[in-house]
């Protein structure tokens, strides 16, 4: 009986490293696979905690929009077609993200990758353009 015990011990110990090595793997391999193709989407800049809880956005609301981003509140792209993107800065240039703080309330059109985790869309500024002003 002890004899069985061991190679069952011995068995489900290898089973278990096997299944652990395949996952590690399989994490390896998605970390080097491409994150996303960029893209160019056009939209308003609003911050995440108004439009949310209030639906808040447009000209109306800049100055508070404003404010609250500059306090922290994380910002998000809407566009036309309702689809609403939180923004993420890039490691390698902040420098486009920290300008789209300053354009709560324009419109904009902003390039680099897009994600969706657990059904939150985000896209990456690595371009920003303010349409607003070039509209004037």
């Amino acid at each position: 009986m002890k004899r069985f015990a061991v190679v069952l011990m011995i068995f489900t110990v290898m089973a278990f490293s096997a299944g652990a090595f395949a996952q590690q793997k399989d994490m390896k391999a998605k970390a080097a696979e491409p994150k996303s193709d960029k893209m160019t989407l056009t939209g308003e800049i609003v911050d995440m905690g108004c439009y949310t809880a209030m639906g808040a956005k447009g000209a109306d609301h800049k100055s508070c929009a404003l404010k609250c981003i500059q306090g922290g509140m994380p910002m998000g792209l809407l566009t036309a077609d309702g689809n609403l993107y939180v923004l993420t800065m890039s490691h390698d240039n902040a420098d486009p993200f920290n300008k789209a703080k300053t354009l709560a309330a324009d419109q904009v059109t902003i390039t680099g990758p897009t994600f969706v985790k657990n059904g939150v869309k985000t896209i990456q500024v690595d371009e920003i353009k303010d349409l607003t002003m070039s509209s004037k």
